[in-house]
């Protein structure tokens, strides 16, 4: 099967549909991944046929043009990267389009998914949504993009169809301006959500709810192992020299006063052993006491099970990767999904409940980091870990794909 996958977002968004594709690769298939230039890192190291799409998150992110962090709200977060999608959106479907010409389906994720809809229609062909948070409506939890623990249970299902329409209208009119000048296709007022939904989400860490329907998967964590990395000397070093370390990393999160917050990190690390991803923050005049050794990329699946606990986000990735791992969380949640993946880990005995990042002092998290440390949370960490180890969510994925396809032949 000829197969094009679209996304658009940060590192953490384009790192697993890079490595679906990979696995669509040794199944035979031809794939080719359109996403942001700065995150096509994984697809070039994967092997994967890729072109960038017009646009610049990390830029612009950096810049404070469309900066998530420092607002506060769903409605503040989805129109900061609505301006960047709708910017785009006619050069993205035209792109699209050419480059799906003749293929089987469109797989389509992240910031991209409402110009992969319309492509998709415009061929006739078949959308299979992709995602690394749950957006299908259900009872069991409300919307990821909502504060935890704030939404009766009774509106779960409803927050869901609310957070779909806000995210819709933001994007509505753009949409709706390419699909008629690049496509000849009339405006949709409603949108549409019949498509099949793969997820990359650990069933052991959200098991897929009661109510979704049989074309939505809970597939596992899509990452592959690490087999032959070699780490740099110095971190080679560094871990050979003492116990376990903690991680900190905030991957592509930035527009957050990062002295600030690293001053309450030292303070509260009260002299262990850590080291320190800077990510899309840089290093800028960074100055770390000894115990801190400062590491560049480095594969999750090599680095977090040499760890003793990881302080990071709540990305859905970091999350996955530091359970997977077996071993606790300390989660500072800037936007987005981030909480509602601090609280799965929480509910899952292998994170302290934290506030969120902008929240955080350094008496908050010296108590969160001396609770990770406790025997019991270590033993959940590792059961769980064991757990999500026997997963494949690759596998499930490709095969899910498949007979999607076969199915609609």
């Amino acid at each position: 099967m000829k197969l094009v996958a679209i996304t658009y977002g940060t590192e953490g968004d384009t790192r697993p549909i890079a490595t679906l594709c990979r696995a669509l690769l040794d199944a035979g298939h031809e794939v080719t991944l359109l996403a942001d230039r700065s995150t096509l890192g994984s697809a070039r190291e994967l092997g994967v046929p890729h072109a960038a799409f017009a646009g610049d998150i990390r830029g612009s992110l950096q810049s404070g043009i469309a900066s998530v962090v420092d607002k506060s709200g769903v409605n503040a977060t989805v129109k900061a990267l609505a301006r960047i999608a709708n910017d785009n959106a006619s050069s993205w479907m035209q792109q699209t389009l050419e480059t799906a010409q003749g293929c089987d389906a469109l797989i389509i994720a992240g910031l991209a998914a409402f110009v992969g809809l319309s492509v998709a229609e415009r061929l006739s062909i078949p959308a299979i949504g992709a995602g690394m948070f749950p957006l299908t409506p259900t009872t069991a939890f409300p919307s990821p993009l909502l504060p935890p623990r704030r939404v009766p249970r009774w509106l779960n299902k409803l927050s869901h169809r609310l957070i779909t329409e806000a995210v819709w209208r933001a994007f509505r009119k753009a949409t709706n301006t390419a699909r008629t000048e690049v496509l000849g296709l009339q405006p949709r007022r409603q949108l549409g959500s019949e498509h099949p939904m793969l997820y990359g989400i650990s069933p052991s860490l959200l098991p897929k709810p009661a109510d979704w329907p049989t074309n939505a998967y809970v597939c596992g964590q899509w990452v592959r192992p690490v087999h032959d990395w070699e780490p740099p000397q110095e971190l080679r070093d560094f871990l050979a020299s003492g116990e376990p370390p903690i991680y900190v990393g905030f991957g592509s999160m930035v527009g957050f006063d990062r002295h600030v917050l690293l001053d309450a990190i030292v303070t509260a690390v009260a002299g262990r052993r850590a080291l320190f991803y800077p990510g899309w923050s840089g290093t800028g005049a960074l100055q770390l006491p000894a115990n801190f050794c400062i590491v560049g990329d480095t594969p999750h699946d090599w680095l977090f099970p040499r760890t003793s606990l990881v302080i990071h986000h709540g990305g859905s990735g970091t999350s996955h990767s530091a359970a997977r791992a077996g071993v606790p969380s300390v989660v500072l949640a800037f936007a987005g999904d981030q909480s509602f993946w601090a609280e799965r880990l929480h509910l899952l005995g292998v994170a302290p409940r934290t506030v969120g990042a902008r929240q955080t002092t350094t008496h908050s998290l010296a108590r969160a980091i001396e609770a990770a440390h406790t025997a019991e949370m270590r033993r959940c960490a590792e059961k769980l870990g064991e757990n999500m180890r026997t997963e494949n969510g690759l596998a499930v994925a490709v095969e899910a794909i498949q007979s999607l396809l076969r199915a609609g032949r």
